[in-house]
């Protein structure tokens, strides 16, 4: 089983009615975290990851790492995705690395700081779609500006997706997937109270889903920041602000409403950090990493595993034959 496409695995997840998680990971231990509850709940998953975000050497290295790891969980469909892409290059390079998928975000002009004009957006995407295509890869565009907060503690714009815009973006790029921005933001910091219709536009999901009914919306930003994870990292150290994510049963609306990928990235990272903080905290002596790493991969795993079963996915993983990229590539050369 192993590998599969995104266009394949959101196909496959539209038919049973469910979402797909997409798990961030920035290292081979969180990575093993995400197949291992996939594995525990029989489960079909997209591991993706940033370019430049790992503390591996190099992409490269890092990225050989997982198909490697891929391999070790064979019953298992499992999309290598590449978000957030910056620039048609580390697509490429993803692409050519073994990637089954990659997002570009032409949401951002080429400094990353200015959001893009339409047209910026659509010709960057089409450009990477075309390459990807080729090879058999799905891709992932996005509509808006999903924004959120930085490393710096400030915030990037959040530009809403306008529908009128879907269909002239998805017939102009081929895209098989479109995130949209309906109010979500990136980061450990996301909204300053629960978030409501002012903040989170779910009606946009329904709106755009109807311009493009056969590409599959997906939901950045969509962590729920646990109040007792963040206050278990504040416990040992941390200093995390107050701040509240997107609910989980906003998630699932949002599944029957027509999102079929769901992001999540910062639950797991706090997961990982407050299980490592902790046993830190209560194991003074030992210098050996092994103990506290095995504490933050557990910790991840389960609530991962707790994501899946939310979001459906969990007892699927037997539905899926795969589609070789030969006979993907056919398709979208038809």
């Amino acid at each position: 089983m192993s590998l599969v496409t995104l266009r394949q695995a959101l196909d496959e997840a539209r038919r049973g009615g469910y979402g797909l998680g997409a798990f961030n990971v920035t290292d081979l231990l969180q990575a093993e975290s995400v197949l291992g509850a996939a594995a525990e709940t029989d489960s079909p998953v997209i591991v993706e990851t940033l370019a430049g975000s790992s503390s591996h050497a190099s992409d490269e290295r890092f990225w050989r790492g997982l198909l490697h790891l891929v391999e070790e969980y064979p019953r298992i469909p499992v999309v290598l995705h590449l978000d957030h892409g910056p620039d048609p290059d580390a697509c490429r390079r993803a692409i050519d690395a073994g990637f089954t998928s990659v997002m570009i975000d032409g949401s951002l002009a080429p400094d990353r700081v200015t959001p893009a004009t339409f047209a910026q957006n659509l010709a960057v995407t089409a450009e990477v779609t075309a390459y990807a295509h080729e090879r058999g890869v799905s891709v992932e565009g996005e509509l808006g500006t999903i924004g959120g907060s930085k490393v710096d503690g400030s915030r990037a714009e959040i530009r809403l997706a306008d529908p009128e815009e879907a269909a002239d973006f998805v017939a102009g790029t081929g895209v098989d997937a479109l995130a949209v921005a309906i109010g979500t933001s990136h980061g450990a910091y996301k909204f300053d109270s629960p978030p409501d219709g002012s903040v989170l536009h779910m009606d946009l999901i329904e709106r755009i889903a109807a311009k493009v009914p056969d590409t599959h919306l997906v939901m950045h930003g969509s962590s729920s920041l646990p109040a007792e994870l963040r206050a278990l990292v504040n416990k040992y150290g941390g200093t995390l602000p107050e701040s509240w994510g997107v609910p989980e049963e906003e998630k699932v609306r949002s599944i029957a409403m027509g999102i079929r990928k769901i992001n999540q990235g910062m639950d797991s990272h706090l997961a990982f950090t407050g299980a490592v903080r902790a046993q830190l905290a209560h194991d003074g002596l030992t210098v050996d990493p092994a103990p506290y790493l095995r504490a933050g991969r557990l910790e991840m795993q389960r609530i991962v595993a707790e994501r899946m079963r939310v979001f459906g996915q969990a007892g699927h993983a037997g539905d899926y034959t795969p589609i070789p990229l030969a006979d993907m590539r056919a398709r979208y050369a038809a």
